[in-house]
C-alpha cells in the first residue's frame, strides 16, 4: 500500500464533525488539523478532508469499498454509516457477497461495506463508477492509469454476461468490476449505463505525492494528455473527468517549514499562481 496516493474529501465548513465521525466509526486518528487541511488515519492508511467551501459536492461516482472479514464488521460500520445517511443497496446478500451493502452517509462519502476476502492489507479501496459518456471505458482507463505510473498491475476484471447473470440489463463486455493497482495503491472501478444525475467533480479528488520535479512532470503531462484539463495549485482533470492533485512533497516542506518569517506564506503565494506545481519557483519565493 502507498501512503503517497490518497483521496481528497471536499467539505464546506463540517470537516471537523466528519473527521471526529470517521474516527469513530473505523478507529484511527487525525494526524493533520487545520482550518484547511484535515488528515486522518484510518487502518493506517492516508485519508484528506478539505475545507474547500460550497463549490463542489461529493458523489458516488467515487465511491469506497471497505474490504470486512466478519458480519459483525460489516454491521458495525454500515450501522453507523446509515445513521443519517441514504441507503443507496439494503444490506444483504448478493451474488458478488454474504454480507453487503451500499450507503451515501450524512456527509455525501459513499460507502460500500463488503464481507469477502481481501487479498491485500488496504481496507478502504476508492472505487470508480464511469457512467455517461464514460460507460463502457473502464477497461481503457485501467489502461491509462497503469501505463503512467509505475509498479501498477490490472487485476481480476469481472464483465458483463460472464459468470455472473446480467439481470441489470448492461451491456455485455463492459466492466461489472475491476481491480487495478497504480504504484502499489488499490482501485475497484466499474462501468455503469444507469442516468445518474453527477459524474466524476473534484467533490473527490486523488492525490499523489510527488519526490521531484521530473516525477512531478511526468504524471502532470500524462494525466492532462489526450483532452485533460489543467487546474490551478497542482489540480487537474484527466480525460475521464477524474481530478488528481499533483503535490511535490517539497512544497509542504517549504510551507511547513516557519521560522517566524513570513517565507511559508510567500511560498503559498506562488503556489497560487501555479498550475502545474514547479518546485525551483517555489524555492525562489522561499529564499526571497
Amino acid at each position: 500500500m502507498n501512503n503517497d496516493i490518497f483521496p481528497c474529501l471536499w467539505f464546506n465548513q463540517n470537516e471537523k464533525e466528519a473527521a471526529d465521525f470517521y474516527v469513530e466509526t473505523f478507529g484511527g486518528k487525525i494526524t493533520v488539523d487545520t482550518p484547511m487541511v484535515i488528515n486522518l488515519d484510518l487502518f493506517g492508511q492516508r485519508m484528506m478532508l478539505l475545507n474547500g467551501g460550497p463549490a463542489f459536492e461529493k458523489n458516488a461516482s467515487i465511491s469506497f469499498m471497505v474490504m470486512c472479514e466478519t458480519v459483525e464488521e460489516v454491521e458495525k460500520y454500515w450501522n453507523n454509516l446509515s445513521k443519517g445517511g441514504i441507503v443507496l443497496m439494503e444490506l444483504g446478500e448478493y451474488p458478488w457477497s454474504k454480507k453487503y451493502g451500499w450507503v451515501r452517509d450524512k456527509f455525501g462519502v459513499t460507502w460500500q461495506v463488503y464481507l469477502g476476502e481481501n487479498q491485500g492489507d488496504q481496507k478502504i479501496i476508492p472505487t470508480l463508477m464511469f457512467i455517461h459518456n464514460n460507460n463502457g471505458k473502464a477497461m481503457e482507463a485501467m489502461e491509462f492509469y497503469t501505463n503512467i505510473f509505475p509498479n501498477s498491475k490490472i487485476g481480476s476484471v469481472l464483465k458483463y454476461g460472464e459468470g455472473v447473470g446480467n439481470e441489470t440489463h448492461e451491456v455485455p463486455g463492459n466492466v461489472q468490476h475491476a481491480h487495478f493497482v497504480i504504484d502499489n495503491y488499490d482501485f475497484f472501478c466499474m462501468d455503469n449505463s444507469y442516468d445518474h444525475q453527477f459524474n466524476f467533480s473534484e467533490g473527490i479528488s486523488i492525490v499523489v505525492m510527488t519526490d521531484n520535479q521530473t516525477q512531478t512532470d511526468h504524471l502532470w503531462n500524462s494525466l492532462t494528455s489526450d483532452g485533460g484539463e489543467e487546474s490551478m495549485c497542482g489540480w487537474l482533470k484527466d480525460k475521464y473527468g477524474v481530478s488528481w492533485q499533483i503535490t511535490p512533497k517539497r512544497l509542504l516542506e517549504l510551507m511547513n517549514n516557519f521560522d517566524g518569517t513570513d517565507r511559508s506564506q510567500k511560498v503559498f503565494q506562488a503556489m497560487m499562481t501555479m498550475k502545474k506545481i514547479v518546485i525551483a519557483d517555489l524555492e525562489t519565493a522561499y529564499n526571497s
